[in-house]
C-alpha cells in the first residue's frame, strides 16, 4: 500500500472526505463545514493506492498559515497519517507565512502539542465542538 500526500486542485475529493468525517461521523452541519474559503486555500490530499484517505487545507493570510479541515478516514487513523498531513502543511507553508495556526478539537490538543504546537487563548465552540487555538512558528 503506497501512501502519498500532495497539493491538489481536487476540492471535490477533499470535500467528500470532510463530509464523511465531519458531517457523518461528528455531526457537524453542512452549513458549518462547507464555506467560501476552499477556492482561496491550498489543499493537501492523502491517497493510498490512488484512493483519497485524508486531507487538510491551508489558508495563507497576513503571515499566518491557518491549517484546518484536517481529517483522516476512520480505517486509516492511528497510522501516523494525521501527523504526516500536519508536517506537510507546515512544509508547504514555509516561505509563505511565519506562523502556523490551527483550531484544535480539545480532545486532540495533545496530538498537536506532540507536533510542536502551543495552545493559546480560551476554549471556544466551533460547530458544536470545543476547540482551542494552537500556534507554532514556521
Amino acid at each position: 500500500m503506497i501512501e502519498t500526500i500532495q497539493l491538489t486542485d481536487n476540492i471535490d475529493a477533499c470535500r467528500a472526505l470532510r463530509r464523511t468525517v465531519f458531517i457523518k461521523e461528528q455531526g457537524v452541519s453542512e452549513a458549518d463545514e462547507i464555506d467560501d474559503l476552499d477556492p482561496v486555500c491550498l489543499h493537501l490530499l492523502a491517497t493510498q493506492d490512488g484512493q483519497p484517505i485524508g486531507t487538510a487545507r491551508i489558508l495563507i493570510k497576513d503571515g499566518i498559515a491557518k491549517i484546518g479541515r484536517v481529517c483522516v478516514l476512520q480505517a486509516n487513523r492511528g497510522t501516523g497519517l494525521g501527523a504526516a498531513l500536519i508536517r506537510e502543511a507546515m512544509t508547504v507553508s514555509k516561505g509563505k507565512a511565519t506562523t502556523a495556526k490551527l483550531g484544535a478539537q480539545v480532545h486532540a490538543i495533545g496530538f498537536y502539542e506532540a507536533l510542536g504546537f502551543t495552545a493559546t487563548g480560551p476554549v471556544y465552540d466551533d460547530a458544536g465542538i470545543d476547540h482551542r487555538d494552537m500556534v507554532q512558528p514556521l
